[in-house]
């Protein structure tokens, strides 16, 4: 057992905090920010209603393959080095899908902006674990998680407000002001880490490519293709599944794999990715359903939906900076529970939503589930490398972001396929009462009982509002139930306090 390096402070860490939190918010608003411009971005680039959701998948699936290989390239080229080319290129290109001019030149500039932006998550928790002592671990994790989580919620909205003021152009074009200040800041002060140059797997990472990548344009393409219907996703299906059993069979025989399987012997870790695949398909699936939700049935413009959903946030934030202080002196485990039951109770009082409610619940609701997200996130952050070798920090925390993001890809895919599909067995079995032998359309409304067309169509639009709003609830009832089954999970983690302290610390030189 080798004897573990004392830890040496860092100095200016406060400003290197700074700088990487900026490039770490600019990097995660853009993976929302840009959804509510394509409607303005169809006529400018001259595409379709269809093709322009290419916009969207083009970087999510460029972000999805280039995740797992943050941990090589940072051990060939350095992570200092690699953190900065990362956050030139995403600014880079992010100011050429400003200037894009055709829908073929803003798929490749997107493409190329989540090549380089894929690696801008995983590099930013890993040095802040390392310039961070492991006591201050838990606040550590407590900043990261407050910018990964609240990002994707304040991006809509941003994003809507920079398209109504500005120009959907803008969307893109500030992401200029924010890189250069993170990337002067990281350029000044960010510790040079010594670097462990190891062979390359080109096998294994073709393989992971073509699991990750063919899996997250299945989850993307599904709603447009129809899914199964489609040759086209069960294509992309057999492609995901091969990508992924040739690549579990070349980890568990090859010499040198692309990832070291070691690192899923840690228990805390292993429990930790499913944990953190279940916040992404609970965070980013209900953020996916209560903007539509606001806009469709009661009516808001975005704007006011944003303000609606702000509490979540500001709740997401207390929590965090709250646990990121009290961590060392709670079990994280008894936080995570207390997290996993305030979300989902804050399913359960969404699952109670009506037409005719006003904005308190959908208020208190966010701040709850904010809480407890939080509560859940920062625990999770920090146990779940609190037991791994330093070694395999770097691949750690690029496998936690690509999980963290399939899940809320694969999240997102289910309860988006469940409201179509529920929404229109809902109408049916509505529609199905409205006729002139029901005592009940009769005292609701004499004239559509008597098919007058005009009082027929008002309560189609109450039919299609009840069987749209029925829908979201079966979605939030989904969603509890899937944070309740997460419960037993916490039994399996173990407390940081007694993780081995055999691996050495990071070499700052």
């Amino acid at each position: 057992m080798s004897t573990p390096k004392p830890f040496r402070e860092v100095p200016h860490r406060g400003l290197i905090t700074i700088a990487i939190m900026l490039a770490t918010v600019m990097q995660v608003l853009d993976t929302t920010i840009a959804n509510v411009a394509l409607p303005s971005m169809v006529g400018d680039l001259g595409a379709s209603a269809d093709t322009i959701n290419w916009v969207l998948t083009s970087y999510i699936v460029a972000a999805a393959i280039m995740t797992p290989v943050t941990g090589w390239l940072a051990d060939r080229f350095g992570r200092k080095e690699l953190f900065l080319t990362a956050v030139v290129g995403f600014v880079v290109f992010s100011m050429l899908c400003g200037v894009a001019w055709s829908l073929e030149t803003m798929v490749l500039f997107r493409l190329m902006q989540g090549v380089f932006g894929a690696a801008i998550v995983p590099l930013s928790q890993t040095f802040l674990l390392d310039i961070n002592p492991k006591e201050r671990h838990g606040q550590a994790m407590a900043i990261w998680g407050a910018g990964i989580m609240v990002g994707p919620i304040i991006g809509p909205t941003l994003g809507g407000w920079l398209t109504e003021s500005f120009n959907w152009r803008w969307v893109f074009f500030i992401n200029l002001p924010i890189g250069i200040i993170a990337f002067l800041g990281m350029a000044a002060y960010l510790p040079n880490i010594a670097r462990c140059v190891r062979g390359f797997d080109f096998f294994g990472f073709a393989m992971l490519s073509l699991g990750v990548g063919a899996l997250q344009l299945m989850l993307d393409r599904g709603g447009d293709a129809d899914w199964f219907s489609s040759a086209e996703i069960w294509i992309e299906l057999g492609l995901a599944i091969s990508g992924f059993w040739v690549f579990t069979i070349h980890v568990l025989s090859a010499e040198n794999p692309f990832i070291d399987p070691k690192i899923f012997l840690d228990r805390n870790f292993a429990t930790g990715l499913v944990f953190i695949f279940i916040i992404g398909v609970i965070l980013l699936a209900s953020l996916a359903l209560l903007p539509p939700m606001l806009s469709t049935i009661f009516g808001y413009p975005t704007i006011t939906t944003g303000v609606v959903m702000a509490p979540r946030g500001v709740g997401t934030m207390i929590s965090m900076l709250v646990v990121g202080r009290i961590m060392h002196r709670i079990d994280a485990r008894l936080l995570v529970m207390i997290g996993l039951g305030l979300t989902a109770q804050s399913l359960y009082t969404m699952s109670g939503f009506s037409p005719q409610m006003d904005n308190w619940l959908i208020l208190t609701s966010g701040v709850i589930q904010g809480l407890g997200l939080g509560l859940v996130f920062v625990p999770l952050s920090t146990i779940a490398f609190a037991t791994l070798d330093v070694r395999f920090r770097t691949d750690a925390t690029a496998l936690f972001s690509l999980v963290r993001n399939i899940g809320s890809s694969i999240g997102i895919s289910i309860v988006s396929v469940m409201l179509v599909r529920n929404t229109q067995i809902n109408h049916a079995e509505l529609s199905a009462h409205i006729n002139p032998f029901n005592p009940n359309l009769w005292a609701a409304s004499p004239p559509a009982a008597v098919g007058d067309p005009a009082a027929l169509s008002q309560i189609e639009g109450l039919v299609n509002q009840q069987s749209l709003m029925i829908s979201y609830i079966n979605d939030f009832k989904l969603m509890m139930v899937v944070t309740l089954v997460a419960f037993p999970l916490v039994f399996l983690l173990r407390k940081p306090q007694k993780a081995s302290a055999a691996a050495p610390a990071a070499h700052i030189d």
